[in-house]
């Protein structure tokens, strides 16, 4: 393993970089493995990174229950940014409750209201974010580089797991103990809001799990979406 001996000592160089000369950044936690990762360093190292995530109300039960582990794990607390009441309630009123399987704009609406706008709130103040993608994960995220200037946000981007494998991904959960989301054992490897995540079979996808009533090129939910366009404007050496 010493490819993912590298690998990991980059990762841990760019986060004590982001901590040192990007502060205040946070981390964008799903709760799901790649962000498990990336919260272990940040607090088995104790680096000056904030955590959260967001709460959509449509989470799985076993997704919520992770807060608990973290903070029995690690003493620390994940901030939780929610949607806005009343734009959910205009949401459900005008179209239903789960008008997100009836055409990609609507799907897009629900993640907006539910995902992309508490995103804002939570980003606001900060220079800089972390991400847990992975250029393997989805046909949308093959070029993405480390650090991207988000012009959408006003920020740097970082994706310190870019070139990270999915073995690499669980030869540091297992080999740290790392608390992570039960549904990876029952064929969930992308796990978001429940009513839009299956799990999949063998063979399929890491994302196919997820929005699998839609094509693949339109698979993400808006929180690296600007204008219909992934939010990668420029890539920073």
């Amino acid at each position: 393993m010493s490819d993912f001996a590298s690998r990991l000592a980059d990762t841990q160089a760019i986060l004590t970089r982001i901590a040192n000369e990007f502060a205040p950044a946070v981390l964008a936690s799903s709760l799901a493995a790649e962000d498990m990762v990336l919260t272990d360093l940040i607090l088995r190292h104790k680096l000056n990174i904030g955590i959260f995530s967001l709460e959509t109300g449509r989470l799985h039960a076993e997704t919520l229950g992770m807060l608990d582990r973290i903070k029995a794990s690690y003493g620390s607390d994940i901030s939780l940014f929610k949607p806005e009441a009343s734009a959910v309630q205009a949401y459900v009123e005008q179209h239903g409750l789960n008008a997100f399987y009836d055409s990609v704009e609507m799907r897009k609406e629900c993640c907006r209201i539910r995902k992309v706008e508490p995103l804002k709130r939570a980003l606001a103040g900060n220079k800089a974010w972390v991400t847990g993608q992975r250029r393997s994960q989805a046909a949308t995220r093959t070029e993405l580089a480390v650090q991207e200037e988000d012009v959408a946000h006003g920020m740097q981007k970082f994706n310190p797991l870019a070139d990270w494998s999915e073995e690499d991904v669980w030869h540091y959960i297992r080999s740290n103990n790392v608390p992570y989301n039960p549904l990876h054992d029952k064929g969930y490897p992308s796990i978001g809001c429940e009513p839009c995540t299956r799990a999949i079979q063998p063979g399929e996808d890491v994302r196919a799990g997820r929005w699998w009533w839609e094509n693949p090129e339109s698979k993400e939910c808006g929180l690296h979406v600007v204008d219909g366009k992934l939010i990668r404007i420029k890539q920073v050496s």
